[in-house]
């Protein structure tokens, strides 16, 4: 059962077929209607980008922190 969770995310979708994605998307349709998707295609691409910042950041101060960190260890 570990091996489940240690598969990446994206081969979950090499797994789909184009039927599977065909019903997703028919799902997605009835459940939000057809104005409604571009809202959330936004929304979802926002906490997307918004994630990646975040963690971009994060990796920055963490560098940075080894980098003074070395400059006081050599000092």
């Amino acid at each position: 059962m570990t091996a489940i969770f240690a598969k990446s995310p994206l081969l979950l979708f090499q797994e789909l077929g184009m039927t599977e994605l065909i019903l997703i998307a028919l799902v997605v349709l009835l459940l939000f209607g057809g104005k409604k998707i571009p809202e959330l295609m936004r929304g979802l691409g926002k906490g997307i980008r918004e994630f990646k910042d975040a963690k971009d950041n994060v990796r920055r101060e963490m560098e940075e922190g080894m980098k003074e960190a070395d400059v006081k260890k050599n000092a």
